[in-house]
């Protein structure tokens, strides 16, 4: 019989941790061997215990959860990552994915759910539960804004991008969740354009990127009736 799959749980709520962990310690081939409850309590202890995989919420005090997930998938690129959390919005799925996490499920999973999914992505397998999987695959078939660079060529290509997006009326949330990114980010960059366009706000970059062609048919083919969503 093989060794039970060690796994630490990452979450700031001790009643939930504990029910967890209770729960999985009640499945035979898990061995939970740590219990985190900040970013960087996590760190350390996979830094310490060496799990083979990590069961963890995706907001913590100290350090988001998608910053901590990359932090360890770049220093244990062998130990992989299961997000447990209750956010389904797709800006956090698609952060934690590019942050390196094998696996994605919401907080009202059954405890054989979680079970399956820690020993999947121990095995190479992802997991994305329900909802969450069809949210991957909508984005990958539907491709990023085309944006031709010589129309800003001041901008960076990702700057270039995310004007794109500004000019098809999506807001900042809209934005991070189709180019992967952090809404931080996102307003980091929309910061920049503003600046190396001297432009005063977001209408008047919108006004500026549709004169010169960008973000009319996107806008146009996404349109509500409502007009622009404000971020």
């Amino acid at each position: 019989m093989s060794a039970p799959v060690r796994i630490v749980i990452a979450d700031d709520h001790p009643m939930f941790s504990f029910g967890l962990r209770a729960a999985l310690d009640a499945v035979p081939e898990i061995d939970v061997v740590g219990v985190a409850a900040t970013g960087p309590e996590l760190v350390r202890l996979v830094g310490q215990l060496r799990p083979a995989v990590v069961l963890t919420d995706l907001e913590m005090p100290g350090a988001s959860g998608a910053n901590a997930i990359a932090e360890l998938a770049q220093r244990h690129p062998e130990i992989k990552i299961v997000v447990l959390t209750m956010h389904a919005d797709d800006a956090p799925v698609l952060s934690a994915v590019r942050a390196g996490a094998s696996g994605y499920l919401l907080k009202g999973a059954e405890r054989e759910e979680i079970a399956r999914a820690v020993l999947s992505v121990a095995a190479g397998g992802t997991v994305y539960g329900g909802e969450i999987g069809r949210r991957l695959a909508d984005y990958a078939t539907r491709g990023p804004v085309s944006t031709p660079a010589s129309a800003f060529p001041e901008l960076t290509p990702r700057e270039a991008e995310v004007l794109g997006h500004v000019a098809a009326g999506r807001g900042n949330h809209e934005i991070a969740a189709a180019l992967l990114l952090s809404e931080k980010t996102v307003r980091n960059h929309v910061a920049t354009i503003l600046a190396k366009l001297q432009l005063r706000d977001r209408a008047a970059a919108v006004a500026r990127a549709r004169d010169r062609g960008l973000g009319v048919a996107q806008s146009a083919s996404s349109s509500d009736g409502r007009g622009p969503r404000a971020s």
